[in-house]
């Protein structure tokens, strides 16, 4: 299991300032051992929420890959009849990463400034946002809309608008808790349902 490029810098810092407290520690012991348990926190959480496991299965070309970790919300139509959208919670406990629902080239990444509700909420629809365009043949597209919650405030797109994805790719990440929805023409057959818990670039969330 490897750590994603934004965690390196989070867990050295955690580290230095452990290193700090630890040998502040030895003449002020009321400020050295907190700065160190604060350090080791900080590092070994960095380590954890920053995790990039290996997801290596193999989609057939009628599958649509789910692409974070987190609790299904909602499956439904929602402001266009002629599209399903799949809403995906992530608590601080899930990989952050969003990977490709399938194969095919991103069209457009766009960010837009919003709120920052809790990420579970309704209202968290309207939070600061990324949505990635991606389509590819015969019609087919998966939009995946990234959003912050009430305590992420950084979006990352590893994808830009031109760029060739495979199915499970990954196409960008989001810090701590935060909400991923999906975009799918209303004819896929959704295979998940609200409270279903999934895995990124493992579950299946559809059928073409």
């Amino acid at each position: 299991m490897g750590i994603v490029p934004e965690g390196v810098k989070l867990i050295w810092i955690g580290a230095a300032a452990a290193v700090v407290g630890g040998v502040a520690s030895f003449w002020l012991k009321w400020l050295g051992v907190p700065v160190l348990a604060l350090g080791v926190f900080f590092a070994v959480f960095s380590a954890y929420f920053f995790r990039d496991p290996d997801r290596d299965k193999i989609f057939a070309p009628g599958e649509i890959v789910c692409p974070a970790d987190g609790k299904v919300l909602s499956v439904r139509t929602e402001d266009d009849p002629n599209v399903t959208v799949v809403r995906i919670f992530l608590s601080v406990f899930n990989v952050h990463l969003q990977r490709s629902p399938m194969e095919g080239k991103v069209e457009s990444v766009t960010y837009t400034k919003g709120k920052f509700a809790i990420a579970y909420k309704p209202e968290a629809s309207e939070n600061e946002r990324n949505l990635i365009k991606i389509t590819g043949a015969n019609g087919r597209f998966a939009h995946v809309e990234q959003l912050t919650g009430s305590i992420a405030r950084r979006i990352v797109a590893y994808v830009k608008a031109g760029e060739e994805v495979k199915a499970g790719a990954k196409i960008g990440m989001i810090y701590f808790g935060s909400q991923v929805a999906v975009y799918l023409p209303k004819d896929v057959r959704v295979l998940v349902k609200p409270g279903d818990k999934v895995r990124g670039a493992e579950t299946i969330l559809g059928l073409w």
